[in-house]
């Protein structure tokens, strides 16, 4: 799995938030996307996602060399961030079961084992609206770390965890870097610490 950013640029307005961005992202070389608050960070994920369109520049998706389709682009992809909405009206085990009727499951893992290695496992029947702040962000991490999508794309990863959380997260995203291609929006270097492939969004302002 590869992407491929060429002459990458998005603007709101008459105002650049980034341009002239040129990188290839592979399985095995996890990226992370750095810069201050506002800088553009979720913004280039969101472009990355096919979530947003760029202002400028070409996006390209390969899968075993072959490109893929921008439409179809979603099917490779697990999205995690915290305003990504999940749909609090459903139990834990309905979300899981509407999750992994769009995406596969890990082959070694059925719902009790899932929730199980995401410490929820007392909690199967309990309305998404009754969760804490940290317990959607495991959810949400747990969907996209246990699924067999490709590509796992983090927006501030550790947000809402506890120290526990963090060692969670930690220990389950590192065991990941050989398998899936995976892109890091954060500027805490500690959700990114195991990564050597550093955007510095700051480096491709231009006012």
């Amino acid at each position: 799995m590869i992407i491929s950013l060429e002459d990458l640029g998005k603007k709101f307005v008459n105002q650049w938030i980034f341009k002239g961005l040129d990188y290839t992202i592979q399985v095995g070389r996890p990226v992370a996307i750095t810069g201050p608050n506002g800088s553009g960070k979720s913004t280039l994920l969101k472009i990355i996602s096919g979530w947003m369109l760029p202002s400028q520049g070409v996006l390209s998706y390969y899968v075993d060399e072959k490109k893929v389709i921008n439409d179809h682009f979603f099917k490779y992809i697990d999205y995690v961030a915290p305003y990504v909405e999940m749909i609090e009206e459903l139990t834990l085990a309905e979300s899981i079961k509407f999750h992994f009727s769009h995406k596969r499951i890990s082959d070694d893992l059925d719902i009790d084992a899932f929730l199980e290695r995401v410490y929820l496992e007392n909690n199967k029947h309990k309305y998404l609206r009754n969760f804490s702040s940290g317990m959607k962000q495991r959810l949400k991490l747990g969907l996209g770390f246990f699924s067999q999508s490709p590509i796992l794309l983090l927006d501030e990863p550790m947000t809402n965890l506890d120290s526990t959380g963090k060692s969670w997260y930690l220990d389950h995203i590192s065991r990941l870097v050989t398998e899936k291609l995976i892109i890091i929006a954060s500027n805490q270097s500690e959700e990114y610490s195991f990564v050597k492939d550093i955007i510095s969004i700051s480096d491709y302002t231009h006012v």
